[in-house]
């Protein structure tokens, strides 16, 4: 299975595609937060001195809190309902932990260091959908959105990587097909260019939200992959994350890293932790096995004429997967034919004309809108969230120019 974060869990919130976010992106759409969405000023809570650059972190603010309390690696479970739960629940997997090949001593000693943490179920309560009686339906404006998190400090941050970088990235861009400063600004997405990675034990996370049960095939799948990491080599206190069991400097979840995570330095290891070489690669060989195709731009900002007939353009397609982010894309036109309805390119690159793309109009009509190709939906695959795609590409333009 393509694991797609449909989270990561059912395929609701999250999946099991990618290093997984999907939830609703502030009302947007589906995207789970892994590290918090804060405005421009509040990333700079931390420029933390660094070679070759400084580096954002980003936690949210319950995040923080939690972060500053998370245990090392418990000796003994203390005993409580939920522990005895969790104790009773773990050994359930051991026959799928064998048959993976992890060593059932290693999978016996590890278990019994594992709690239940009650935290971990609050983020993931507190999430779009994660309590069923909680639902809204508003869809807020993208622009301050884009103000927090494509930003003079990521701006600066990504520029100052690209430039040291470069060598390695042209390699990653020829071999995978994906742009350069599409690899750097999810990297400055997802961790801050590697400034916040989560601070949670990876292991009781997964543990604690199969033993939970509302996503429990995903995260017991998670949790013995995480198992599988340990048992090859990666320490335990490298396996460390957020909340939601996404990991590294790319915030992949295990499986992901397991099937997608690339050595790109070539030093016969596989590093998202620490390595910036091995992560970008990573990212791109994502993006790549989504789809991404070479040479074509994601998208390009327009101005739509008042005069369009919006009715004309509505997508009769219904997504299967995060559909309210897929609702708010017109119906596939080539370029040439938007030119044709008045649509003006105000952005750079401009697809070819025969390159086909989606009409979205993230602040409504009379704002700047936005022409969507193919690679936007590589994008989405990586995290399912409109705003998420859109500043992205918005980010990596700005890094390259």
């Amino acid at each position: 299975m393509r694991p797609f974060v449909q989270v990561m869990g059912s395929k609701d919130f999250v999946s099991d595609r990618g290093c997984g976010k999907q939830g609703p992106d502030k009302g947007d759409d589906m995207r789970i937060s892994w590290h918090g969405l804060f405005p421009a000023a509040a990333i700079c809570l931390a420029l933390l001195a660094a070679p070759g650059s400084a580096q954002i972190v980003e936690p949210d603010a319950a995040q923080i809190a939690d972060d500053a309390q998370a245990p090392e690696v418990a000796a003994s479970p203390a005993p409580s309902p939920e522990n005895a739960g969790l104790q009773a629940f773990l050994p359930s997997l051991r026959p799928q932990a064998i048959a993976l090949g992890i060593d059932p001593a290693l999978f016996d000693r590890t278990i019994k260091t594992l709690t239940f943490d009650d935290r971990v179920i609050r983020h993931d309560r507190s999430q779009p959908g994660g309590n069923p009686t909680s639902v809204s339906s508003s869809v807020p404006d993208f622009a301050p959105y884009a103000a927090a998190h494509v930003d003079n400090v990521r701006i600066s941050m990504g520029r100052s990587r690209y430039a040291a970088l470069r060598p390695s990235l042209t390699n990653i861009e020829r071999k995978s097909g994906v742009p350069e400063q599409i690899m750097l600004a999810i990297y400055g997405h997802e961790s801050g260019y590697g400034g916040f990675t989560g601070r949670f034990d990876l292991l009781q996370s997964l543990a604690t939200l199969a033993y939970e049960g509302r996503r429990r095939d995903l995260f017991s799948a998670e949790f013995l992959n995480a198992m599988l990491l340990l048992q090859r080599g990666v320490p335990r206190s490298t396996l460390r994350g957020s909340w939601a069991g996404a990991t590294g400097y790319p915030q992949f979840l295990p499986s992901v890293y397991l099937r997608l995570g690339v050595d790109g330095d070539g030093d016969g290891k596989v590093d998202i932790w620490n390595n910036e070489v091995d992560t970008l690669a990573s990212i791109g060989n994502y993006l790549r096995d989504a789809g991404w195709k070479a040479d074509t731009p994601w998208g390009v900002a327009v101005r739509v004429p008042d005069t369009l007939d919006r009715t004309s353009i509505v997508s009769l397609m219904r997504a299967p997967t995060c559909p309210r982010v897929h609702a708010r894309h017109s119906r596939w036109l080539t370029i040439a034919e938007w030119r044709k309805l008045g649509v003006l390119m105000v952005g750079n690159p401009v697809p070819t004309e025969d390159e086909l793309a989606m009409l979205i109009e993230p602040d409504g009509q009379g704002r700047t809108a936005y022409l969507i190709t193919t690679n936007f939906q590589s994008i989405l695959d990586y995290n399912c969230s409109n705003f998420y795609a859109l500043s992205v590409g918005l980010l990596g333009d700005a890094i390259r120019e």
